[in-house]
């Protein structure tokens, strides 16, 4: 008894490559769809530092001064053991010093990476 489903089967090395090249293709095609919906917007992310946190920290080259007790984001995104995972998950519960922004999940995704950004 043969199954209707079943595909025919394919013959050879170049069909073997041709199969195997097609399951690399989705496979890619899957992981940069996800991997481009989860990215963090840099530019949005200097933004959101120079509305929030430009009074306190120096947020960019251009900025001459902060208060003395913030450090630079440069300072920040240097830090040992620190990312952008560790900053985004501080900035949605900030210290007591800290406004509470209310921040998106997105929106502290995006400043993370605009500070780590900040060590280069």
């Amino acid at each position: 008894m043969t199954n209707p489903r079943a595909r025919a089967p394919l013959r050879g090395a170049s069909a073997l490559r041709r199969r195997s090249a097609g399951a690399l293709l989705g496979a890619l095609t899957a992981f940069g769809a996800a991997a481009s919906a989860s990215a963090a917007d840099v530019d949005h992310g200097e933004k959101i530092a120079r509305r929030w946190c430009a009074a306190c920290h120096i947020v960019a080259n251009d900025q001459t001064h902060g208060a003395d007790n913030a450090p630079p984001f440069a300072t920040i995104a240097r830090m040992p053991g620190f990312g952008a995972d560790k900053i985004a998950l501080l900035l949605r519960d900030p210290h007591p010093k800290m406004p509470d922004m209310q921040l998106s999940r997105p929106e502290t995704e995006d400043l993370a990476a605009y500070i780590m950004r900040q060590a280069q």
